[in-house]
């Protein structure tokens, strides 16, 4: 193998252990041989429609087994899986398909719709596969093998996983196979390399069963299934959109499920309410850990699913699409604190404009960066790429903009991103594209949308609205108007008009103002 990559893995482990549990989806149990088969005649139905080798292979579904067959039938071609957020329409879907040069694009039934008119617009369009009746039927008419196996998978291949970033519209970022392979590796195991996974499954070994309840399409989820199943693990999913903490209980228990990952308070406030109802209802003695990624997970609330699965292991991790850092774990018997994480030779905090590192103990502030295997950059932006991957004492380091300082005994104190973003349940928004959006509305003069806090999604999207003379504008009209032209999770909860949004003479916003002035309204209401 040159380097590793995910597929040549995952067939490996299907020869050595064919009948070994792969994916888990309700009723539906994929054995490893089962999964592999499934995925090779998808990747000759892929090559068959014209598909080779650096192509572009977009994937538009929920948590499903056809999220992950499309993801290694792309791998066994050579072909890059592009994620696609399944909470877009069709603009922010034409976008993505558009950017990343997609040359298919497999989709759920729920999004014909939403992908047939992103690709109407398209000069080049791709190849659209339906789950259900098309893609079985074209699984059915493909053999599992052929011509392209010709060219094993590679460690150069790449994958795509687009990210709202913290500047505009989705960036794809580009990871290696081996890189991704070997990241995900040592995030937990650091300074190893990764064993013979191969070795491993023909002595019987196995990582333990996962559920990512949040989703595929994140990098949170998909890269805990991706390490699953190159440990021989079986990873269980829930086909369906958003987060039903009493489905994900039951599946914990019916599975008996070892590793839970989540997406900080935004699943595990409701994960605890549905145990805090029910405490009786399920049995999760199988549950070995909790792992998270992407927002805050407070002290309150894992001490809160303590109280119930005490036998449990709580691990924060600390990374990003752009680079996996490091991680903590917190046990009942520990003062359950902030997540808290320490300098390391891969993980420092540099002075934002000397690219020195910053004095542990000293009140300066600095950026977060992450050194070993890290992405290439980002697709299509190399002006981006030069910001976020760059290079300090001839060590190459993926700096995605979060600030913090160092305490005096080498801790990380996070103090957030330092531009607008909004990080809210784990998905980006980036106020811009929220207030050219609003600015569409005859009604709006002129808008900021800020993010604040929110006990359950760590931010809330708020936009403060000026509006044009003499208009009447109410919370519900213009709920209404974004409703119909952005994702859910884009579109701002409340909607506070201002008489002036007090821009600087340049015309620039004062986002840390006006983000108190709506915390402070908010909270006065």
């Amino acid at each position: 193998m040159s380097g590793w990559n995910f597929a040549a893995v995952w067939h490996g482990i299907a020869e050595v252990a064919p009948e070994r549990a792969a994916l888990v989806c309700g009723e539906r149990r994929l054995t490893f041989g089962e999964f592999d088969e499934r995925a090779a005649r998808l990747a000759s139905y892929l090559h068959d429609s014209g598909l080779r080798a650096g192509d572009k292979v977009a994937i538009d579904l929920v948590n499903r087994p056809e999220y992950l067959e499309t993801f290694f039938a792309a791998l066994d071609l050579g072909c890059v899986p592009v994620n696609v957020n399944y909470r877009y329409l069709a603009p922010e879907v034409r976008y993505v398909l558009d950017n990343s040069d997609a040359r298919a694009v497999v989709h759920g039934a729920e999004r014909t719709d939403i992908v047939r008119e992103a690709v109407d617009s398209l000069a080049d369009p791709p190849l659209i596969l339906e789950v259900g009746q098309p893609y079985e039927a074209a699984l059915v008419a493909a053999p599992p093998s052929g011509e392209w196996q010709r060219r094993p998978p590679e460690g150069d291949d790449l994958i795509f996983l687009y990210t709202g970033g913290t500047t505009g519209m989705p960036k794809g970022v580009m990871w290696r196979n081996d890189d991704l392979y070997v990241a995900l590796w040592q995030m937990g195991r650091p300074g190893t390399e990764p064993p013979d996974p191969i070795a491993a499954a023909r002595a019987g070994k196995r990582t333990g069963t996962c559920l990512p309840a949040c989703p595929l399409m994140h990098g949170t989820g998909l890269f805990i299934a991706l390490s699953t199943l190159a440990g021989g693990g079986t990873v269980v999913l829930i086909d369906g959109p958003g987060l039903d903490p009493v489905r994900v209980w039951s599946e914990v228990e019916r599975n008996a499920v070892q590793v839970l990952t989540i997406v900080g308070d935004v699943f595990a406030r409701p994960l605890l309410g549905a145990l805090d109802a029910e405490p009786s209802r399920w049995d999760l003695s199988a549950l070995q850990a909790i792992t998270s990624s992407g927002v805050t997970w407070s002290p309150e609330t894992k001490q809160g699913l303590l109280e119930h699965v005490g036998h449990v292991t709580l691990i924060d991790s600390l990374g990003a699409s752009e680079g996996m850092m490091t991680r903590t774990a917190s046990r009942a018997s520990d003062d359950i604190k902030p997540a808290r994480f320490a300098v390391s030779e891969k993980v420092k905090v540099f002075d934002e404009h000397t690219d020195r590192e910053v004095t542990p103990g000293s009140d300066e502030v600095g950026l977060v960066g992450v050194g070993g295997r890290i992405p290439l950059g980002y697709w299509k932006d190399s002006d981006k790429t030069a910001a976020t991957f760059r290079t300090v004492a001839d060590v190459r380091y993926s700096i995605p903009g979060d600030y913090a300082s160092v305490d005096a005994d080498g801790t990380i104190r996070l103090l957030g991103r330092g531009s607008a973003c909004i990080n809210t349940g784990g998905e980006k928004v980036y106020p811009e594209e929220v207030e050219l959006l609003l600015r569409r509305h005859p009604g709006v003069h002129d808008c900021v949308v800020v993010g604040v806090p929110d006990e359950r999604f760590g931010e809330m999207v708020v936009a403060l609205v000026q509006a044009t003379d003499g208009d009447a504008l109410d919370e519900e009209k213009l709920g209404a108007f974004c409703k119909e032209r952005t994702a859910g999770y884009k579109r701002p909860k409340r909607f506070l008009l201002v008489d002036d949004l007090q821009r600087s003479a340049a015309g620039k916003a004062n986002y840390a103002l006006l983000r108190s002035i709506a915390s402070e309204r908010i909270e006065g209401a």
